[in-house]
Parts: C-alpha cells; structure tokens; sequence
C-alpha cells in the first residue's frame, strides 16, 4: 500500500484524479467500480471536468442500502448514476448497478459480480473508508473471502445512513459486493478525509490484518494507493506516512 497524505481534502482529491485519469486511460482497462458517500464524490467530479473519452468502460456501483425506495435519489445507484454515468458520458447499458429494493437486493448482487467476472475482472476500484473500517458494506467481522450478500450493518454505519438521508432513512441492512472481488482488483484507490477518519485510517494502515479491520487487508494488496488529509493522518506513525504538499 502507497500512502499519500496531503495538505487538506481538496489537495488529496487533485492527486487521486490525477491517478485515477491515468489508470483510466491505460490501454486494456475496461472496468471501474465506485463507491458512494461524500469523500468520492468531489473525486468524481474531478474526473469529469477533465473531458476525458471515457466511455469504453463498464461503471459497477460498489453497494447499496436495503429498504430504500428505488425512486429515492439519494440510493447509491441513483446517486452514481448521475455524478459518474452521466457526468461522464458512459452508455446507459455500461452502467451496472445492485437494487435497493427490499425483495430485489440480494438477488441481483452475485449476478452483479458474475457479470463483472464476464467482462474480465475489475481493472480500478475506488473506495472510501468506513469509521469502522469497513469496506463497501463489509462491516468488521467479514472474511477476505466474502462474496456479494447482504449485510446487517453496524450502528456507526446506520447512524452515517441516518445523516447521509438527513434523518428521512436510517437503512440498518446495505448489500454489498464481497471483500473478494474487492481484493481482486488491479488497482484500488482509497479515500479518508478529516478528523473521524484517524482511527480508521491507522488502523488500515498500520493494525493487524484481520476480520476486525476489513480495511487492513489492503495491507497487502499489490497496487493500492491511499490518500489522506493531515486531519485523518495525524494518528500515523513517521514509518508509515508518506506526506505531500
């Protein structure tokens, strides 16, 4: 794991673009899976300022919330639909997302990984890390085997679902791709933006691998690039940090 820690959010957002454009544009990747929540977002719109050609690629939503009306703009899909999809000119047919729909969600996650396994694998994943250290909706006590399913979520998580949809819904289940398409990912970006994030983000970085901490087996991924604000730095070690201005 490559460790970047920058000035402050905005600062660490230009540099993971401007990563991001590169893995993007790279001759073979066809596969990008995104997650939602508010640190990718302003990545999101980095990418798309830039005009780049993008629409060879395939958009995979990392996760959903269950029990949230379709009809809600506020779901993951809707959401990455709309900041990503078409903020980036991709077909409509190249946009692949799971159902937040309460009798829908499960069965339409493992078709999601198997229909990503069909078009070779997943080439670039971006992620923002959870207080709790999960990953999409891998909560603490998920295996790096897990696969698509849906998830039981803790109460740090329901309490960000509650803000995330200003109170109107507090979804205490999500559905989620496993940590094993996750960790099978060429290349993973991770995100960890201001104060809350310090113990998550040292505990990624610098705690032991295992269930508790679904965000430390990036440990030991081959190509992961994390970038950090000061404020979710502050808690790292000199041997673990890696700063730029």
């Amino acid at each position: 794991m490559k460790i970047e820690i920058h000035s402050d959010a905005a600062q660490a957002t230009a540099a993971a673009a401007e990563h991001l454009a590169c893995c993007l544009t790279e001759p073979g990747a066809r596969t990008l899976m995104v997650a939602g929540g508010n640190s990718p977002l302003q990545l999101y719109q980095a990418i798309a300022e830039r005009r780049l050609s993008l629409t060879h690629l395939h958009i995979f939503a990392l996760d959903e919330y269950v029990g949230v009306p379709a009809s809600e703009p506020r779901t993951t899909a809707n959401l990455l639909r709309r900041v990503v999809a078409e903020a980036w000119s991709i077909p409509a047919p190249q946009y692949h997302a799971v159902s937040s729909e309460e009798r829908e969600a499960l069965a339409s996650v493992q078709p999601h990984e198997r229909k990503l396994a069909a078009l070779g694998g997943l080439d670039v994943l971006v992620l923002g890390l959870g207080v709790n250290c999960h990953l999409g909706f891998n909560e603490p006590g998920s295996a790096p085997d897990s696969v698509g399913r849906i998830v039981d979520l803790e109460a740090t998580s329901t309490e960000a679902n509650r803000a995330w949809f200003n109170g109107d819904y507090a979804p205490a289940r999500g559905v989620t791709v496993g940590l094993k398409t996750i960790l099978a990912a060429r290349k993973i970006l991770i995100l960890a933006y201001g104060k809350s994030k310090a113990v998550p983000a040292q505990r990624m970085i610098e705690g032991p691998q295992g269930v508790v901490c679904p965000a430390a087996w990036l440990q030991s991924h081959p190509d992961t690039r994390a970038y950090l604000d000061e404020a979710a730095a502050r808690l790292l070690s000199a041997r673990g940090a890696s700063h730029s201005e």
